[in-house]
Formats: structure tokens, sequence, C-alpha cells
């Protein structure tokens, strides 16, 4: 049995939440603050976490980063804000996706569902895999640009795979989604967008753009003729 951590201080919401989990087999724990999230986080194994941001005693953002720092373990963010910049701050401190309030539980298990399933997948033992000065060690999930060693989120390295297993080839939206999301992912376009931005301020340095948008298209990996 899958074990899912709620962070939530909305007790409505939680609750709903449990419940609506449970019935799908999942057993659950409720954190209603930022202390008690990360005292249960570090008592406990969890499969996925869903973490709010609005957060008392202590912050959805510092739980999360605190979090990252001891575990893959993946975070679907539940954010009351549409805002990109908030969006990537999100990514930057190590959340694997988000969703908006309000939102249909649907949606939400689907996520669920992808986010477990890319925790399992993209498992690749022993191999390194490089393109134009990038280096992805798939074993130890390390990412060296330029010969300096970058942090990326779970969905930002399965991102950047993707794109240098498919270099030089015109990716879109929709194909991007289904790949790394899932089929079953109901969140819209949006979402690429916002991690190929974040992935850009990692990966292509001032001297060497590497991601270009094909308007109308989606995006490529290559290299500045």
């Amino acid at each position: 049995m899958k074990k899912i951590l709620i962070i939530e201080d909305e007790k409505k919401i939680s609750r709903y939440l449990q419940l609506e989990l449970e019935h799908e087999g999942y057993s659950v724990d409720i954190a209603s603050d930022g202390i008690m999230a990360l005292k249960l986080f570090g008592e406990n194994f969890y499969n996925i976490i869903l973490l709010d941001l609005m957060l008392p005693k202590l912050s959805g953002e510092e739980v999360c980063s605190q979090i990252r720092k001891k575990s893959d373990v993946p975070v679907i963010v539940i954010t009351a804000t549409d805002k990109t910049f908030s969006k990537i701050n999100l990514l930057d401190l190590g959340a694997d996706d988000y969703i908006t309030k309000p939102f249909i539980i649907g949606e939400l298990l689907a996520r669920i569902r992808v986010a477990l399933r890319h925790n399992k997948e993209f498992s690749d033992k022993g191999q390194v895999i490089s393109y134009e000065g990038i280096r992805l060690d798939l074993d130890k999930k390390l990412v060296i640009v330029q010969e300096e060693e970058i942090s990326l989120t779970k969905t930002e390295f399965n991102l950047l795979h993707y794109l240098i297993l498919n270099r030089e080839i015109v990716l879109s939206r929709e194909k991007m989604l289904n790949n790394i999301w899932g089929y079953d992912y109901n969140g819209g376009e949006k979402i690429v967008d916002v991690y190929i931005k974040s992935l850009r301020k990692k990966v292509d340095f001032r001297e060497k753009k590497l991601i270009h948008t094909i308007r109308g298209f989606g995006y490529m990996l290559k290299k500045e003729s």
C-alpha cells in the first residue's frame, strides 16, 4: 500500500483528500502545519507528499526545501496562486509538480499516479549520456554542464534526459507531456513551458544556448549554428 503525507492546514480540504485517497487504496497521514509535517516526514516513509504552500509555523516553501535536502520523494504542491514566478520558485526548490486550487480530484489522482510511476521509471543503470557539454549520469542522477555539477528536480532531469535522447528533433508540447507526465495527465500544456523556462536557467549558459523554441511547434535541443 502506497503511503501519502498530506500537508494542509484547512481541515475540510485535508479530510476530503484523505477520504478520496483512502478510497483509492492509499494510506494517508495528515500534517496541519509545517513543523508537524517535518516531524512526520522524519519518522515515516512516504511514497508521495501533497504540500499546501500557505501553512502556519513554517511555510510550504521551507518545508519543500527541507524535504528535498533529505529525500527525492515526489512532492506535488497544492497552490492557490497561478503566477508563473511562484511556479518557477517551486521547481527550483525541488517540487515535482503543482496543482492550482480549486482542482478536480480526478486530475490530482492522475498526477499522483504519474509521479509514482516516474519515481519508479527513468532508472537506466550504469549509463552516462552527453550532448554539447551536458552529461547525465542516469545511475547517480547527476548532471554536469560545462564541467560544473548542477541541481535539477526529478521532472527537470527527466525532461532533459528526454530532450537529449531526441536531440535535434522538434518536440511538440503534447509529445513531451505524454512522455514525461504521462498520457493520463490532464493539466494542460502550460506545464511544459514552465519547466522549459526553469531548465533553461540551469542548462543554457551565456555563451551557449541549447534549448530552442520552435514557434508554432514546440522545442528542440540543438547547438547554435
